[in-house]
Parts: C-alpha cells; structure tokens; sequence
C-alpha cells in the first residue's frame, strides 16, 4: 500500500514529466530580449498591443504541437528525420545555423543576468557574467542533466510567475482598458515592435527543439499518451503568453500614463521604482533575473545540442560532445558580453541574416515532415492544422521579408 508522501511525490514526478518540454521552451524563449519588446510595447503604446500576444502565442502552439506529436511518432530525431528526408546538407544548414545564431545571441542572455544583479547591487557586471555562466557550466556535471535541467527551468518559470503577476497586482489595470488591448489596432509608430514581438514570441527554432525535449522525456518517462504531451507542450505555452501579458500590463499600467518611456527591461526596473516603490522595483529585477538565466541556459542547451544532433551524437545531453558544444555557446557568450558590454551591431546584423533565411526554410521542413503519413503515422497533421500551420508558415515568410528590409535600409 503506496503512503500519502510517496502518492503526492508520484503526482508530482508525473506532472513534471508532462509538462517538462513545454516548461522548458517558455524558459528559453522568455529572455531579456522578449521583456524589453514587451516593455516598450506597454510603456509606449498602453493596453493597444495585448492582442499581438495572442497572435504569436497562437502561431506558436500551432508549431509547438506539431513538433511535439513528430517527437512522439518517432524515435529519429528531426535533424535525423530531415537528413533522411531532404539530405545531409539540409540538416547541416539547420543544425549550425541554429548553433551560429544561439550563440550570437548568448551574450545578451548573459548581459541580462549581470544587469539584474549589479543595477541593484551597485556590483560590477562582469562578475555575474562570469560567475553564472560558470554555473550553468557546472549543471552540464551532473549525471542526469536533463532531470535537474527540467527542474531548474520549472523553478525559474514559477519565480517569474510570482514576479511579474505581483507586480500587475500591485496596482491593478482598468478592465475596460485590458479588454480594449485585445482589439487589434495599429497605433502609429507601432508596427516595428508587433514585428519584433510576433519574430520573438512564435520562435520556430524554440518550436523545433519541442521534439528533442519530448523525445529525451519519452525515454525517460514510459507511458504518456500523446494526449498528455501535447497537453505539457500547450500549457508551457501559454505560460509564456501570460508572463508576457504580464510585463506588457504592467508598462502599460504604469509608465504609459506618465509618457516614461524604456529601451530596455533594466531601464522599466528603475522606472518603477518611484511609483511602486523599491519592492516593485527588486520584485521586477527577479523576474528580469529568472528570465535572463533560464534562456541563458536554455539557449545553449538548444543551440550545443542541435548541433551535437548535426554531427550525428543525437538527442542525449549527457553525451560529452554534445557538453562540450552546450559549453562552447556559453563561453562564447562570456566572451561576447565582457569584451563588448553589449550585443555589438555586427553581430546582432550577422544573427539577423542568417535568422531571415533559416526561420522560414526551418519551418517549410518541419511542416512538410508533419505532413507526412509515412513518418507520422496516426500523429500526421490534421487538415485544420494544415490550414494553420500554412498561415503560420506565411506569417514567418512575412517577417523574414520585413526583416530583410530593414536590413537593406
């Protein structure tokens, strides 16, 4: 007879398992980059852009489920499925372009984490740069990483909950306002950040790796139905939307009425602070915190594990290549972020060409492989996802035409 402790310790551990793969996607997609947009979004523009939200986070379960179901029809993993299918030099291109462009990227992760702590503190930065990615090296040690992996990225998930939703309690937002946001409307001067926040917020990249996060759960948990794992891969999701309604609520409910105006999520930290109070203020610098770290160590663990995934390692994070590339995103991040201080324009201009082309090419592959009855069996795509997940792939050959014309001029 099974005891009360060991039952809810069951529940628990099962709960987890379900959910897990779609946790750790809203971990890493929700970084410093996405409260910033989301910042600017309701300091500048109020209650006006909430419906944007909803868009993106649609698009993005749409991917999300799918790639979810081809990481449970089969135990190939998509880079594999994709080699099979189209070519080594297919899956070359998506592995090290997935690698480039994380790694690109890394350094704000890491200059996020620096900021949350030294703008309080009155620390240096570059301490924090260095000392958390050391510890996000050091996870890498443990035995079964993905386990302790899955439970740091929850944790973190559940800080910035509590963060960004006591924040919007502190001073409540008009209904009315709240229930205007979500009639879609283009407020001038708006239409580059609806851009920025649709390209950040349905991330193909972070759908694709859905089935590796599925697939290394499969293993490890037996007997899910797809039911349940589809149901884990929604519920992350739309976490990632409410902490996203979340930092836009609370700009909006407090920096738009008095015209204070943000460029970064640091700046809304301190822009809070003369009216909610320094708890406000520390309140956000958490969330600002448990964001930054979970897509610092997400980030790398998506960008070194594809690209172990491209030179055939597979979808096992605890094999020492696929460590040393996870490593290897970190440590360029590192570097990045102390010798820079910022993001230099060069780079984030290289991260942005290859993303023009690699997003739209990523997620032609990964629809046509959903398409596929022989591949996906009874998880094949539906045709009212077929009907979405083209108007989905429109949406990123949408973006990708906008952002290569912001790049030309």
């Amino acid at each position: 007879m099974e005891t009360p402790g060991k039952s809810n310790k069951g529940f628990l551990h099962n709960i987890l398992a379900i959910l897990g793969p779609g946790i750790i996607t809203a971990a890493l997609i929700f970084g410093p980059s996405k409260m910033t947009i989301t910042s600017k979004m309701g300091a500048d523009f109020g209650f006006s852009l909430i419906w944007i939200i909803v868009i993106a986070i649609f698009f993005m379960s749409v991917y999300a489920n799918m790639s979810a179901r081809i990481g449970m029809a089969t135990d190939d993993t998509l880079l594999t499925l994709i080699r099979k299918k189209y070519g080594k030099s297919v899956s070359v291109i998506i592995g090290i372009g997935i690698f480039l462009v994380a790694t690109s990227f890394q350094a704000g992760n890491a200059t996020g984490i620096a900021v949350s702590i030294s703008e309080p503190t009155n620390t240096d930065p570059k301490i924090w740069i260095v000392l958390f990615n050391l510890i996000g090296i050091s996870l890498l040690f443990f035995r079964s990483f993905y386990i302790v992996f899955e439970k740091l990225m929850l944790a973190l998930i559940i800080i910035m909950l509590f963060a960004f939703l006591t924040t919007v309690i502190l001073v409540p937002p008009s209904f009315q306002k709240l229930g205007e946001g979500f009639l879609p409307r283009f407020p001038d001067g708006s239409l580059g950040l609806i851009v920025a926040f649709t390209a950040s917020c349905f991330s193909i990249v972070g759908a694709f790796y859905q089935s590796y996060l599925v697939q290394t759960r499969k293993k490890l948990s037996q007997g899910h139905t797809t039911k349940e794992t589809i149901m884990g891969s929604q519920v992350g999701i739309i976490l990632l939307g409410i902490m996203s309604a979340a930092v836009l609520i609370c700009a909006a409910n407090t920096l738009h009425p008095e015209h204070i105006k943000v460029n970064s999520a640091s700046e809304m930290g301190k822009a809070l602070e003369p009216l909610l109070g320094s708890s406000a203020t520390n309140l956000f610098f958490i969330g600002l915190f448990s964001a930054s770290f979970s897509s610092l160590i997400g980030n790398a663990v998506l960008g070194g594990s594809l690209l172990g995934d491209t030179f055939q390692y597979g979808n096992n994070l605890n094999h020492k290549m696929v460590k040393l590339f996870i490593s290897l995103v970190m440590i360029f991040g590192t570097i990045i972020a102390i010798v820079f201080g910022k993001l230099p324009l060069e780079l984030i201009v290289f991260a942005q060409s290859v993303t023009i082309f690699l997003v739209p090419f990523i997620g032609i592959t990964m629809f046509m492989i959903a398409n596929d009855k022989e591949i996906m069996k009874e998880h094949v795509n539906k045709p009212i996802t077929k009907v979405f997940g083209f108007l989905g792939l429109s949406v990123l050959i949408a973006l990708a035409i906008s952002n290569l014309l912001t790049l030309i001029n």
